[in-house]
């Protein structure tokens, strides 16, 4: 049974496409195509189910054409219509050497100066010119961190931490 915090969320299943089973995926995180991986992980009713690829391919930055293995008609396709799609943290993790926007929702971020554990990264807002992280902070509050490469000093994919350089009184907020 594949856990919650063994994958991180990529995209989205869309709408059917064509009568043999193929699906629109909308993707934020294209790490399947980087890695060459075998499966995706869809979120059915709440259960982790992977889901192996036969084929696919790329319609625009977003969106690609997916067809599942066993998956050969348009009313099944649709079934799977509007299920979240997850990527295993683990095979991202041992075959990319950059750590995408998306994978690190989940990570505990930490504190450089006084190596304090500040919260758990809860999702990552690209909507603004600089972009953010949500974090919910060890006593329950929400707080947006600026998500500058200038601040991140280590992203740990095996410990799943992001060190950065906090600015002084940001916190303070």
């Amino acid at each position: 049974m594949i856990k919650k915090e063994e994958v991180y969320k990529i995209g989205r299943i869309g709408k059917p496409h064509g009568v043999h089973g193929e699906l629109q995926l909308q993707f934020s995180d294209d790490v399947f195509d980087a890695v060459d991986a075998d499966y995706l992980v869809l979120d059915i009713d709440g259960i982790l189910v992977p889901f192996f690829m036969e084929e696919y391919r790329f319609r625009s930055d977003e969106i690609a054409l997916m067809k599942f293995c066993d998956i050969d008609t348009e009313a099944q396709a649709r079934e799977l219509t509007g299920c979240d799609v997850f990527f295993p943290r683990k095979l991202a993790a041992e075959r990319t050497e950059d750590v995408s926007w998306a994978q690190i929702v989940g990570y505990s971020l930490i504190d450089e100066q006084t190596k304090r554990t500040i919260g758990k990264i809860t999702a990552v807002d690209e909507t603004t010119v600089n972009r953010l992280f949500e974090v919910v902070t060890s006593d329950g509050n929400d707080v947006l961190i600026p998500a500058s490469n200038d601040l991140i000093v280590k992203a740990d994919t095996i410990g799943q931490t992001i060190t950065m350089r906090i600015p002084a009184g940001l916190l303070d907020l």
